[in-house]
């Protein structure tokens, strides 16, 4: 017993906090993401992503190990895709493209709403030092960035990705079918495009995520100012 004790003392937490600031961020994003799918298409009328189990908060159900790997290692991944029948939208290339366009928009709207939390949460670090708050204000961080780096990876016209959906559905009606056959090929590019990007100084998502990120600091001044009036209020 009084060995286990002595290997319990040593263990590294902060190494294994820090794995968990790098995968749980990335697996609500993700779940939501795919949710966000399911949801989308429930309302349009094809209930596939629900009959499946897919319409859950339940970050087991829509994990692809790989897809997470290079979330957590390269900021730009991908989950287990939500079924989608297409036969049951009363108008299949519209409906594709709302569904498809939903993940994307709820990744901009987890990504603002992290965003102005961590704002929120900044002046409470200044006020009182805590670990907790730390890693509480990196997490959401992470979280924003990660977030936004799904939607823009998933923005992207290369199928099986969501833009491809959104701008096909422009398509004839024959063009897009035969498209869409081929979209299985398409992950073969894009992992070319994560890793080529993350090696070299050929990084155009990082630097399209960077350059968005930025413009997203009205979020977190929004998030500041409410966190520094609490802080005034505590003092008060």
């Amino acid at each position: 017993m009084h060995t286990f004790h002595e290997i319990w003392r040593g263990l590294d937490w902060s190494y294994l906090i820090e794995l968990a600031l790098s995968v749980l961020p990335a697996l609500l994003c993700i779940t939501l993401h795919e949710c966000a799918h399911g949801w989308a298409a429930h309302r349009l009328g094809d209930d596939t992503a629900k009959r499946m189990g897919r319409l859950t908060l339940n970050p087991l159900k829509h994990i692809d190990l790989i897809g997470l790997a290079m979330m957590v290692l390269f900021h730009f991944g991908w989950a287990k895709p939500v079924p989608v029948d297409m036969r049951k939208f009363k108008n299949p290339k519209r409906d594709m493209a709302i569904t498809a366009a939903a993940g994307p928009l709820m990744n901009l709207l987890i990504c603002a709403a992290a965003m102005f939390l961590y704002g929120l949460v900044l002046p409470l670090a200044f006020f009182k030092e805590s670990a907790a708050i730390a890693y509480l204000s990196q997490g959401l961080y992470l979280t924003a960035y990660l977030s936004l780096a799904l939607a823009l990876f998933n923005i992207i016209p290369i199928p099986p990705l969501d833009g491809s959906k959104v701008l096909y559905s422009l398509l004839p009606d024959r063009s897009y079918m035969r498209l869409m056959r081929y979209e299985r090929y398409g992950m073969i590019a894009l992992l070319a495009l994560i890793i080529i990007g993350s090696w070299t100084d050929l990084d155009p998502l990082g630097r399209a995520t960077g350059w968005v990120f930025d413009r997203l600091y009205v979020f977190m001044s929004l998030g500041a100012d409410c966190g520094k009036a609490l802080v005034l209020g505590m003092l008060g």
